[in-house]
This record gives structure tokens, C-alpha cells and sequence, in this order.
């Protein structure tokens, strides 16, 4: 057994910490969060609202433009249909709005953050151990302070989303633009650009492919969190394996388990799509 008198409780300092930020800020972060759940519920307005038909066209027609092959977007449809032969449509609308808002976020926080990181090496060595420990930490760590933050309901659900989700944009932005083609960058800058010109038309164009990439990590970790978050108050496919896992019903959790399976097939084949297209598409030069 280790000695006790070696060992330190740093528990209850964290605690007090988040009691005191929670009581200082408090109230600025409920209005923070009124206007995200807003977003979310807008999206899931659309989603929901819309026929269902409507979506699996969409969907369809988006990876038929990424795609460019009928049995690839005819595979989408099929798996985006199958999510409503299940019974789970709804559920399954609303676990993707949740999707689309995190990981709007997430892109909105990580890739500035990545291109900070790749500016400045220093704060690279000082992050990056961060982003790891964000990464590494169990996904209900951080439902503690969101349901602090901002109580039960979707708001802690994207927030916890978002921040786990965070780390893989962060990352790969910042090795996107660090591994961007030097020639061309020599190029740029024997042109006479602006630092903020050559980031916009040389090296963003050039690390696409990574960001995407990041970006699709970004949605696996995020639909990993789907069932997670379902706990503090999302609604959704989580709640549907919750509910599962609560009654041992298992049918319901498999059901539920096979449509979370068929929405990440949509998203990632979406996103790989869209890397391989701006793998293969020329970026073109400024205006």
C-alpha cells in the first residue's frame, strides 16, 4: 500500500475552484447558452420538420457531388433509410442536429487554434500535452462542469460534445499548415504576399485535406459521445440505448446501436468524400 503521508488531495481545491468560477461567471454562460441552444434548435427544426424523403435526397445528392458515383450516394440513401425503417427517424434527426452543431463548433474553435499552434512552436509545446489530456480523459469527466455551467438539457450535452471533439481539428489543422508545400509558400512570399494573404490562398488550400481529416475524427469522437450525453439530458439515439440499458431491453439498445452505426457510416463516407475531392481538386490562386 503507498504511505499515506505521500499522498495529496487535490480534489476538493478543484472543487472550490469550479464552485467559485461557476458563481463569478455563472450567469454569463446561461446567456451564452441561450443563444447556442437556439442554433441547435433551429437545426433540429429544419431536420425534423422536413420530409423525410427530402433528407435522404439531400443526403444522396451531397455524396453524389463529392462522390461522383450512383452506388456510393445510392449507399448513403440506403443507410440514412434505414435509420426510419427502424422506427427511429426522429431520434435519429435529432442526434444529427446535435452532430452538426458540435461539430460546427468544434471547427469554429479548433482550426483558429490550430493555426495559432502552427504559428508559434512555444505554445505548440505547451498545448499539445492539453490536447492530449482532453483526448484521454473519459468522456464523463467533463459532464461535471457543463451540468454546473448550464443544468440538464441539450446546451451541456453539445458543450461536452464539442470540447471532446475539439483536439482532433486542433491537431491536424496545425499539422496541415506546418507540412504545407514550402515551394509554394517560397513562391507566395517571392510575390510579395501578406502573411494573411498567403495563409488564406496558399497554405488553408493546402492543408484542406488535413483539416478535413481532422474534422472527421472530430465526428466519430463526437458520435461517440452520443450516448454519454444522452445522461445529462440529450435527446436522441443516446437516450434510446439509455433507455436499453435501464430496462435490459435488448432489443431497444441494439436497434438504437444500429441506427448510431448507420448515421456514422453517412458522416464519415461524407466527410472522407470530401477529403479525397480536395486531395485530388487543384486549389485555386487568388483573385
Amino acid at each position: 500500500m503507498f504511505p499515506e503521508r505521500l499522498t495529496i488531495s487535490i480534489s476538493g481545491a478543484i472543487t472550490e475552484g469550479v464552485d467559485a468560477f461557476v458563481a463569478a461567471y455563472g450567469s454569463a454562460f446561461r446567456a451564452f447558452a441561450d443563444v447556442v441552444l437556439i442554433f441547435l434548435l433551429q437545426i433540429e427544426h429544419v431536420l425534423r420538420g422536413a420530409p423525410w424523403w427530402a433528407v435522404v435526397l439531400a443526403i444522396g445528392a451531397l455524396g453524389f457531388a463529392l462522390s461522383r458515383r450512383i452506388l456510393f450516394a445510392a449507399g448513403l440513401m440506403a443507410a440514412a433509410v434505414l435509420m426510419g425503417v427502424l422506427g427511429l427517424w426522429d431520434q435519429a434527426m435529432q442526434t444529427l442536429a446535435l452532430m452538426i452543431a458540435a461539430l460546427a463548433f468544434a471547427a469554429a474553435v479548433g482550426i483558429p487554434f490550430g493555426v495559432v499552434l502552427a504559428r508559434y512552436p512555444r505554445l505548440r509545446l505547451v498545448f499539445l500535452p492539453i490536447l492530449d489530456a482532453m483526448q484521454t480523459l473519459p468522456s464523463f469527466v467533463y459532464l461535471v462542469p457543463a451540468l454546473m455551467l448550464f443544468g440538464l438539457g441539450k446546451v451541456p450535452a453539445l458543450l461536452a460534445t464539442v470540447i471532446y471533439a475539439v483536439p482532433p481539428v486542433a491537431r491536424l489543422t496545425d499539422l496541415g499548415l506546418r507540412h504545407a508545400d514550402a515551394e509554394a509558400i517560397e513562391a507566395a512570399n517571392a510575390f510579395g504576399a501578406t502573411p494573411r494573404q498567403r495563409l488564406w490562398w496558399v497554405e488553408f488550400p493546402l492543408a484542406l485535406p488535413s483539416i478535413m481529416a481532422g474534422l472527421n475524427q472530430a465526428t466519430m469522437m463526437a458520435l461517440s459521445m452520443v450516448v454519454v450525453a444522452s445522461m445529462i439530458g440529450a435527446r436522441g439515439l443516446g437516450e434510446e440505448v439509455l433507455l436499453g440499458i435501464q430496462r435490459l431491453d435488448t432489443g431497444r439498445g441494439l436497434v438504437a446501436g444500429t441506427a448510431i452505426v448507420a448515421l456514422a457510416i453517412v458522416l464519415d463516407r461524407l466527410t472522407q468524400a470530401s477529403m479525397r475531392r480536395l486531395q485530388y481538386t487543384p486549389s485555386s490562386g487568388a483573385p
